[in-house]
């Protein structure tokens, strides 16, 4: 065994001469364990068509990730799913972490042209802006002659076009400068349709407000302001609540968390209900509906209520499942009701 020279001390012996005594022992150096390497794992992906279930091709020692195999469609485009009638698998799933074997079969749906989601949204916006401002000033070819471009005698009139365009504005700002989509797409065929609903029924709301024969509401003054604050009061919460959900989800990123109230009382509602941009959305399209006491606007706000309900009753039921401790007071869209 070596002796430790630094952990040795002088001592006289009798003759006078100095003797050193031995220290503790060295201990031996050990070798550096080697690093185990850990094994690659590789897949062989069997990818079928969803609906014919015809073997579309075959990858051979793929790693974790599932890659883009399609040659003739972009990946927005490709649906892949573990199921033909599944739901379509996530960007940033890993094969390893799927229930799947090292030999995996999945399959591959063409979801048709796709168009970006802002691109939707600035279309079906600016379409109702535009469309109800044509009434507005009464062009050519919607009246009679005799009223084109003239203004209407009631202050109702003048004031539900402020609001009308207000609401259509804030919805174009809040795509291009608050809303964060989880997802980047959609069918192409959806502009079709969403265009057809807003543009149709503002054109026909926009018709009655703006003739020449509109009457006002039958509370006069004191109806119109209390429907001018219930309108204002929604368009402000449903903004606030746009804002709380941004700032959960970090620019790029498609994060999901239980949405709680801030210090901005308008989100306190998150107390109650899952979806309370569509509460307050409703608040606001009631609101409106009450301004003008007209029967084209309440149609729209019955068939908005019900689609915001489907929305609103899909986006509660993914909350549940996805979190364990989401709070289980909340409805969907009304407190206590729905």
């Amino acid at each position: 065994i070596p002796i430790n020279l630094s952990q040795t001390a002088p001592k006289k012996a009798q003759n006078g001469a100095l003797v050193l005594l031995p220290g503790p022992p060295i201990p031996a150096k050990r070798k550096p364990a080697k690093k185990t390497k850990k094994a690659v794992v590789f897949f062989e992906v069997e990818i079928l068509d969803a609906k014919t279930k015809d073997k579309l091709c075959f990858l051979d020692k793929v790693g974790k990730i599932l890659p883009s195999f399609s040659l003739y469609w972009y990946p927005a485009r490709q649906s892949i799913r573990l199921d033909p009638k599944g739901k379509s698998l996530k960007d940033e799933d890993v094969l390893q972490h799927l229930p799947v074997g090292t030999t995996a079969t999945f399959y591959f749906r063409d979801l048709g042209a796709q168009i970006s989601w802002v691109t939707v949204f600035l279309t079906e916006y600016a379409g109702p802006l535009l469309i109800y401002l044509m009434f507005y000033f009464r062009v050519p070819f919607i009246y009679v002659p005799k009223y084109d471009f003239t203004t209407s005698k009631h202050w109702v009139v003048h004031l539900a076009c402020m609001c009308h365009s207000f609401h259509y504005v804030k919805r174009l700002l809040e795509t291009l400068f608050v809303h964060r989509f989880s997802h980047g797409t959609m069918p192409l065929r959806n502009i079709f349709k969403n265009c057809t609903y807003y543009w149709g029924f503002a054109a026909w709301m926009a018709y009655y407000i703006n003739h020449p024969l509109y009457t006002p509401p039958t509370y006069g003054e004191q109806q119109i302001r209390l429907a001018l604050t219930v309108f204002l009061f929604c368009q402000i919460g449903n903004f606030s609540i746009h804002i709380a959900l941004r700032n959960l989800r970090p620019p790029g990123s498609k994060t999901r968390k239980i949405p709680y109230p801030t210090k901005n009382p308008f989100t306190w509602i998150f107390l109650l209900v899952s979806c309370p941009n569509y509460t307050y959305e409703l608040g606001s399209w009631l609101g409106f509906t009450l301004m003008t006491q007209c029967l084209p606007v309440a149609a729209f706000t019955l068939v908005g209520f019900i689609q915001m309900t489907v929305w609103a009753k899909g986006k509660h039921r993914s909350y549940l499942k996805e979190f364990r401790d989401y709070p289980t007071l909340r409805s969907p869209i009304l407190p206590f009701i729905l």
